[in-house]
């Protein structure tokens, strides 16, 4: 039992209410948690037993699901035998197979390759317009993006939660986009002698947040060039999630 406090799910009591509130959620976990020497159809029908579902209209539900998540023509392959990609969708079919109201995804695309990503949103999109309600944990902050709205949660505390356009608004500033063949470099400088700046790497661009956009960048190419280091670019940008949750981090700090 929690330590302290309350929640509710769907009007259900978390604690005085879990029997019947399991049938209004669905959970896929992480880790690929089915049975990998179950076919697809097994694992689906496995799920079925759990949740109780009667025999009759079940293969109907199970065909729906199958051909929802694109994986009619594998139902009869081992689960085990099937691509990141699809073992995430299989996740998500046998989560919704007592067609929860309530969605939870733990990273559910983790690991999964680009398209499999895209292809796993649209599925996502789908039950959101049939109403069911999704909750996503994910370290992909541009997939973070797609939702209507976003906690940056850090230690397990909710540091911000909002619309992301909203969240995006926190930014206080300009941020500019720096390209070099050298960032981690670039980067050591630009803290060293921009101290009351934000300096942060993404990928292999520098983001530094400013409040004198003409100053800075000024700054930034004396610098660099000072250095010897080449400056491929330099612009003004949008601020993405993962600028704010940087800028939220370093509040947090300091």
């Amino acid at each position: 039992d929690p330590t302290e406090g309350a929640a509710r799910v769907m009007g259900h009591h978390t604690v005085q209410e879990a029997e019947a509130l399991k049938e209004e959620i669905g959970y896929m976990s992480q880790r690929f948690g089915l049975y990998p020497d179950l076919t697809v159809l097994e694992n689906l029908h496995f799920y079925a037993d759990i949740y109780g579902l009667p025999r009759r209209g079940r293969d109907e539900k199970i065909g729906r699901l199958l051909s929802f998540s694109n994986l009619t023509p594998f139902g009869k392959r081992l689960a085990g035998n099937l691509s990141g990609g699809m073992k995430q969708k299989l996740g998500l079919a046998c989560a919704l197979i007592h067609t929860p109201r309530v969605l939870f995804l733990d990273e559910p695309t983790n690991g999964v390759d680009p398209v499999s990503r895209r292809d796993f949103w649209r599925i996502l999109y789908q039950l959101l317009r049939e109403g069911v309600t999704v909750f996503v944990a994910t370290a992909y902050l541009d997939e973070a993006d797609r939702c209507n709205r976003v906690g940056l949660i850090h230690r397990g505390r909710i540091l911000a939660c909002d619309t992301p356009d909203n969240l995006k608004g926190l930014m206080r500033g300009t941020i500019l986009e720096v390209r070099t063949p050298a960032p981690r470099r670039a980067a050591l400088l630009l803290r060293e002698q921009r101290e009351k700046e934000s300096v942060g790497i993404f990928g292999d661009r520098l983001h530094v947040v400013t409040h004198n956009a003409g100053e800075t960048s000024t700054a930034i190419e004396a610098i660099l060039r000072g250095e010897g280091i080449e400056l491929q670019g330099l612009r003004a940008i949008e601020p993405s999630l993962e600028d704010v949750l940087v800028s939220v981090l370093e509040g947090e700090n300091t």
